[in-house]
């Protein structure tokens, strides 16, 4: 049996497409930076160094929107579209995992 169909995304403008799909590009280069869930300094200097483009997208996409008028963040609507794209997942490893017996 097939994996279930995820729900579709919720419409979006270009701009706020955008800054979901470079918000979660900052947000994968941070999880691979994370020092409590890396086991390499390359991988983890690789994305640091991808980081600083992946930001400046956020900030074009960002900046995109209020050029455009787009002055208010739909925050349910961008909230569901990560979930869609699996951001809460994506976003765990930016955090401390939880601590092991010691």
């Amino acid at each position: 049996m097939p994996p279930p169909e995820p729900p579709p995304l919720p419409a979006l403008t270009r701009a706020e497409g955008e800054v979901v799909d470079a918000y979660l590009a900052v947000v994968d280069l941070l999880g691979r930076i994370n020092p409590a869930r890396a086991e390499h300094t390359y991988g983890g200097l690789r994305a640091a160094q991808a980081l600083v483009a992946r930001a400046a997208e956020l900030r074009d996409a960002l900046a995109l929107m209020h050029q455009r008028g787009e002055s208010e963040v739909h925050a349910s609507t961008l909230a569901r579209a990560l979930r869609v794209l699996d951001g809460e997942r994506r976003a765990a490893r930016v955090t401390l995992p939880p601590p092991t017996g010691a």
